[in-house]
């Protein structure tokens, strides 16, 4: 009996520590997402219409339709692409963030990228505008110097808009980064300089593999902020790039389709969690053989 008392008492300050984020989870991931998905399997809206019933047509119409199929083709290709750029530009600043030995330097870097978080996705993403435009600095001053005839295709296509997701996304990958590469010990590193390795084989078989939780964690983040994006695909992929999230805005705002709307939802949440089970497995086993040599 005092054994059983002794494991509730030590148990409870665990449970209530873990409560108010399982609250926090369930309010604001689990009841979205389980009234989205019972939306997509209506026929509409029960607040409106009681006589709904249970239908699998809106991803029938998701999965005959081209449309529907490309853009979700063109948003996860666009966030793989985002949170490859962001890790390859991410990775080097944050080793180096990390690895300083001054704390002034590393301060000033740690607010210079944090205070790039500070600025609001739309004034970046029409600073990026002002960039990539036709008449933009770019194409303006690539004309002035004679190095081209005629505009650039820089914007209103997919690599405008993958430029300013990477710059909007790079400080969550640093941010990520810098606290597991911090974490490695300098002695495991040293120890393979003095058996021999030079500093790029040193990198590859220890800081890289003992790196892999922080690069699974902000490749996740990064992607999954990418594929969810909708102001700056918006702004400057125009038309001309056509999203999921650009889709499900339209079904709510203008179509008035919840339905349909839940049913896109659906399928780019299970495709993306399909990927990003690959990509974690994918990870777990390169980390796995590295560790094995």
């Amino acid at each position: 009996m005092n054994r059983s008392v002794r494991r509730r008492a030590k148990v409870s300050p665990i449970a209530w520590a873990i409560a108010p984020a399982l609250l926090l989870f369930i309010v604001f991931f689990v009841l979205p997402f389980g009234v989205m998905a019972t939306l997509s399997l209506l026929t509409g809206n029960p607040v409106s219409n009681p006589n709904v019933t249970f239908t699998l047509r809106h991803y029938v119409r998701l999965l005959d339709s081209d449309l529907y199929i490309d853009a979700l083709v063109a948003t996860l290709r666009i966030g793989l692409i985002t949170s490859a750029l962001s890790l390859v530009i991410g990775y080097p600043l944050a080793h180096w963030m990390a690895r300083m030995r001054s704390q002034l330097g590393h301060a000033l870097l740690l607010v210079a990228v944090i205070a790039s978080m500070l600025t609001d996705i739309v004034v970046r993403s029409f600073a990026w505008m002002t960039l990539l435009a036709d008449r933009g600095v770019i194409n303006t001053t690539l004309a002035a110097l004679g190095i081209i005839g005629k505009p650039l295709p820089l914007m209103y296509n997919e690599f405008g808009v993958i430029v300013g997701l990477v710059h909007i996304y790079v400080p969550f990958m640093v941010l990520t980064l810098i606290g597991v590469i911090g974490r490695i010990d300098l002695a495991l590193e040293e120890a393979a300089r003095n058996l021999g390795a030079n500093r790029l084989r040193t990198f590859l078989e220890v800081t890289l593999p003992l790196s892999m939780p922080g690069i699974l964690a902000g490749s996740l983040l990064v992607f999954a902020l990418a594929i969810s994006a909708y102001v700056t695909p918006v702004l400057i992929g125009g038309n001309n790039v056509l999203t999921l999230p650009m889709l499900i805005y339209q079904q709510v705002s203008a179509s008035f389709n919840p339905s349909f709307a839940g049913a896109l939802g659906v399928v780019l949440l299970a495709v993306s969690l399909v990927l990003v089970l690959a990509y974690n497995a994918i990870l777990a086993r390169l980390a796995g053989a590295g560790d094995l040599a």
